[in-house]
């Protein structure tokens, strides 16, 4: 583990349907779809994007991909099965646009609110938690504890969808989240602004109590099942565990979220994160 201080302060239907369901999901999104809606949509920037959907990159959505790019929205080429199932009757030309219910924040726009609050940075990184009701759940815990910012990943990932916002319980309203193409340059960037980086690893030897969150941290949490890619794990400074004493070897991830965060909270301010809950209930 490094040594240090790093923290550094300072012709179509052009309307939406909200009906349709993301594909492979079961819940009700909103949309835009069609060529000059998607692209007139991206122009205006008006409408926060999760993500553009297209048939193909080529000539045809040259000028939406490019739009797409320029302010960071992912892209995904899909099947035509995939893009009907979301617009009915293939009216789509090809092209949907995925609308999240919260425009994403920037890294330094999550970090400034660390400053301005004049807290150390209390991030969170979420690798790969793709149910609606776990990340809703992350990020009402979130909003609880206190933390600045919750980054997701452009894949492998739930968005920002009116079912995330539901299970937060309208914290979704509060909690800044970033979005990343790559998690590994993520670390990285946080750890050139001064973070230490922990995973939750349930393979790691140590207890998660015995690291130290009172300095600028970013905790990283694995998805349902798989937990951190080694790729990611390898980028933080250390690992630790939340020991278990009964027959199940991992908690959900929500659950260890909150279990986590209020660690956090009692390193930092000396309060029992318990009594704090129930009396904040």
């Amino acid at each position: 583990m490094k040594s240090g201080n790093r923290w550094r302060p300072g012709g179509s239907s052009w309307k939406t349907d909200r009906t349709a369901p993301l594909a492979g999901s079961g819940e009700s999104t909103d949309v835009i779809y069609g060529l000059h809606a998607v692209r007139e949509a991206l122009r205006a920037g008006a409408r926060p994007f999760q993500r553009i959907l297209v048939l193909r990159t080529d000539r045809q959505f040259a000028e939406i991909t490019q739009l797409a790019r320029a302010k960071r929205v992912p892209i995904h080429v899909e099947p035509r099965p995939a893009l009907d199932r979301l617009v009915r009757e293939g009216r789509h030309q090809g092209v949907i646009g995925v609308i999240a219910a919260k425009a994403y924040a920037e890294m330094d726009e999550i970090l400034e609110c660390a400053r301005v609050r004049k807290e150390p940075p209390f991030v969170v990184i979420l690798d790969g938690v793709e149910d609606p009701q776990n990340l809703g759940a992350v990020l009402r815990s979130a909003d609880a504890a206190g933390v600045h910012g919750v980054f997701v990943p452009d894949r492998r990932s739930a968005g920002l969808t009116g079912a995330v916002a539901k299970a937060s319980a309208g914290a979704l309203d509060h909690v800044r989240v970033g979005r990343a193409q790559n998690l590994s340059r993520l670390i990285e960037d946080l750890q050139a602004s001064g973070l230490w980086v922990y995973g939750l690893d349930a393979r790691a030897s140590k207890p998660y109590t015995s690291l130290d969150f009172r300095r600028p941290i970013a905790v990283v949490l694995g998805g349902e099942g798989r937990g951190i890619r080694p790729g990611v794990l390898e980028k933080c400074d250390d690992r630790a565990r939340i020991p278990m004493h009964g027959r199940v070897n991992s908690l959900n991830v929500s659950a260890a979220a909150a279990v986590t965060f209020f660690e956090v909270v009692r390193q930092r301010s000396g309060a029992d994160p318990v009594v704090a809950a129930v009396s904040g209930s």
